[in-house]
C-alpha cells in the first residue's frame, strides 16, 4: 500500500495503550527485513533514516526500495527522516517522498529550538508530512550527534508544554533518561516526568535510545504515554553480526546471497520480537 504519514498508525497507538517500532534501515536488505517483519506480525511499522544514511546513499535510491517494497505490502508503513539537524537535507526529504521528518534542534537555547521547529512544521505541513520534535538532552551517539553525560539534560515539564503549544509537533521527543547507543549501566527512566508530560501535550511521545531497555522498561513507558520506540544501534549490530557470525561458520564458504541471507534472517528475528514486545502485532 502506498506510504503514509505517522499521524494515524500514532494516533491508534496513544489510544490504545500500545507503540509502534521505528527502525533504522542501511540498505535494501534491512528495509525489506523491517516490512517482511511488519508483515509477519501484521503490524505498522516506521521505516527510520538517518541523516548519515540518508547522506551516504542518496534519496532518489532510498525512496525507490522503500516505496518498490512498500506498494506491494499490506501493513500501513511510514517512512520517517530521524534526528536532522539540516534544514536543507529535511527540505530534500520531504521533497523526494519521505512521509515524516523529525527535527533535532534540542542542542540549541530553547527558543532558537522553538523558531527551527516551527520552521519545519511550516515547510511540512501544507504537504501532509508528519514532523517530530525534541526537547531535552539525549545522552549517547546518534548519526554523529554525541551528547556526553555531563551535558545531557531531562526535558524540563513546563516548557515541554509551551514547546508542543507553540510548535504543535505531530510526535514530541522528551528526554527522560534513555541514551543512544549501548547502555554502559542501569538506566534512570525519569517515569514521573514520562507521565506528567505525556498527561499534559497533545502529540504522541517517542521513546528514544530503545536498544538495550528491559522488556520491563519498555512496557512501562509504553503504558505510560510512549507511541513511538525508535531502535537503531540494535540493527547496526544484528547488521553486522549476521553477517560475521554466517561467515565464522561457514569460512571456506563464499557465496554473497548466503552471507546476505543470514544477515536478512538476523534483522528480521529481531524486529519480530520487538513489535511483538510494543503491543503493535495485529495492529495493522
Amino acid at each position: 500500500m502506498p506510504l503514509e504519514n505517522m499521524n494515524v498508525m500514532l494516533g491508534k497507538a496513544k489510544d490504545a495503550g500500545y507503540a509502534v517500532g521505528a527502525f533504522n534501515i542501511l540498505d535494501y536488505n534491512s528495509t525489506k527485513a523491517v516490512i517482511l517483519a511488519a508483515e509477519e506480525a501484521n503490524a505498522p511499522v516506521i521505516i527510520q533514516t538517518s541523516a548519515k544514511t540518508v547522506i551516504f546513499w542518496g534519496t532518489t535510491a532510498i525512496i525507490t526500495w522503500v516505496k518498490q517494497l512498500a506498494d506491494s505490502s499490506s501493513v500501513p508503513i511510514a517512512l520517517h527522516l530521524d534526528h536532522c539537524k539540516d534544514l536543507d537535507l529535511i527540505e530534500e526529504c520531504i521533497d523526494s517522498g519521505w512521509t515524516s521528518v523529525m527535527i533535532d534542534a534540542s542542542s540549541k537555547p530553547f527558543e532558537e529550538n522553538l523558531s527551527l521547529s516551527r520552521q519545519v512544521v511550516k515547510m511540512a505541513r501544507p504537504k501532509n508530512i508528519t514532523v517530530e520534535a525534541e526537547l531535552g538532552a539525549i545522552v549517547g551517539v546518534e548519526d554523529d550527534i554525541h551528547v556526553k553525560h555531563q551535558d545531557a539534560h531531562l526535558a524540563d515539564s513546563e516548557q515541554a508544554i509551551e514547546f508542543c503549544e507553540k510548535v504543535e509537533p505531530d510526535c514530541f521527543a522528551p528526554a527522560i533518561g534513555t541514551a543512544h547507543g549501548v547502555y554502559k549501566g542501569e538506566p534512570k527512566i525519569a517515569y514521573d516526568l514520562l507521565e506528567q508530560i505525556a498527561a499534559e501535550v497533545a502529540p504522541p511521545i517517542a521513546l528514544h535510545g530503545g536498544t538495550g531497555l528491559a522488556d520491563d522498561v519498555f512496557k512501562k513507558c509504553i503504558s505510560l504515554g510512549c507511541a513511538k520506540v525508535n531502535i537503531s544501534t540494535q540493527l547496526k549490530y544484528a547488521f553486522i553480526d549476521g553477517f560475521v557470525n554466517y561467515h565464522n561458520a561457514n569460512n571456506t564458504e563464499y557465496n554473497p546471497l548466503k552471507v546476505l541471507d543470514a544477515q536478512f534472517d538476523a534483522l528480521k528475528t529481531g524486529i519480530v520480537e520487538n513489535i511483538n514486545l510494543f503491543g503493535s502485532a495485529g495492529k495493522a
